[in-house]
């Protein structure tokens, strides 16, 4: 099964983890530098090697992809929005079936390998890029600095070039608004806080994603550490302010079903609009009170009210105005399965 259809640990804040790095070739510029020429040779050096890095990964050219299955990978978050909207670099990817393991080819840098799971695991994401990273090591000549460690485009990834991140669901902090003073907690210890697409983006549905800021200095244990720490943190207050609001339950009662019978009735739905519905109904199923539902069912509606991926599920391209008409439609038969 697909990493992001599964539930893991801590499930009921933390939706999951990720664990990237970023590589580049000694020999050859960084992308933001490099001609076509070069660009073509990095993909040809992945290519020849992927065999023998394992791990099912197979090699895609994301000139080979259409457009639908490019975004429908961004909403997965298995790919960066940027790399998907990347037609003039030659770009690529190594992908496993499970979708838990992609590597980026020609993205900001020559390598952005990522692992994923559901739950809190950061520290067995950070194993696995860690042993995958070691076999690469083995077959590619790395830009490394003695003093600085792994080279990379953007200045403020050079170092161990390892970002962790987790995406948290934090609605009763937002329905109690506390959300601000735990975002200015977070960003105080050297995190970032940011919408469900990294930098620059919003939150939707009350999901946040945590992230180290500082890559330099520290040790790729040291990162995992303090992610985990602050998530832990995160999770704690998370779950008392739910408590809290559980104690005056008629008007929790109240959005949680008032969000349920608008998602098991209505006839149109934007994406918008079912994001702030599945943000209440998640916290509704996680606390019990709604009974129909169970944590998968949850995870599918979330993942198949996104645009692109409910195009994929019902099979054919929709304009906006269908997704919205299609969208409950096919709500209601996850609800129902």
């Amino acid at each position: 099964m697909n990493w992001y259809l599964q539930n893991g640990k801590d499930s009921d804040v933390v939706i999951s983890s990720r664990v990237r790095i970023a590589r580049n070739l000694a020999e050859v510029p960084f992308p933001t530098k490099f001609s076509k020429e070069q660009a073509k040779k990095v993909l040809e050096t992945i290519k020849e090697i992927t065999p023998s890095i394992g791990y099912g990964l197979k090699f895609i050219n994301l000139n080979d992809l259409d457009d639908l299955t490019k975004v429908s990978l961004v909403e997965k978050h298995v790919i960066s929005p940027e790399f998907a909207m990347n037609k003039d670099k030659a770009s690529a990817m190594l992908l496993n079936d499970e979708e838990n393991i992609c590597m980026m080819i020609n993205e900001e840098d020559h390598i952005r390998l990522q692992v994923f799971a559901s739950g809190l695991e950061l520290e067995n994401l950070k194993n696995l890029v860690i042993e995958i990273d070691e076999r690469l090591d083995k077959m590619l000549h790395y830009a490394i600095h003695e003093k600085y460690g792994y080279l990379t485009a953007c200045p403020t990834n050079v170092g161990t070039a390892m970002r962790a991140s987790v995406m948290v669901h934090l609605p009763a902090l937002s329905m109690t608004g506390n959300i601000n003073k735990i975002l200015n907690i977070v960003n105080g210890f050297g995190m970032n806080i940011r919408g469900i697409y990294g930098e620059g983006t919003q939150s939707q549905g009350d999901i946040y994603q945590i992230s180290n800021n500082q890559t330099l200095g520290l040790t790729e244990n040291d990162i995992i550490k303090n992610l985990n720490v602050i998530t832990e943190q995160v999770i704690e207050q998370e779950r008392m302010a739910r408590k809290y609001l559980a104690k005056n339950s008629i008007d929790l009662e109240d959005r949680v079903y008032r969000a349920y019978g608008t998602l098991a009735y209505a006839t149109k739905l934007s994406s918008d609009e079912c994001k702030k519905l599945l943000s209440y109904v998640k916290l509704g199923t996680d606390l019990g009170m709604i009974k129909e539902l169970n944590d998968s069912k949850v995870t599918k509606l979330y993942l198949y009210n996104q645009p692109a991926n409910l195009q994929k599920y019902v099979g054919r391209p929709l304009d906006c105005y269908e997704r919205e008409i299609k969208r409950p439609e096919v709500m209601k038969e996850i609800m129902k399965d």
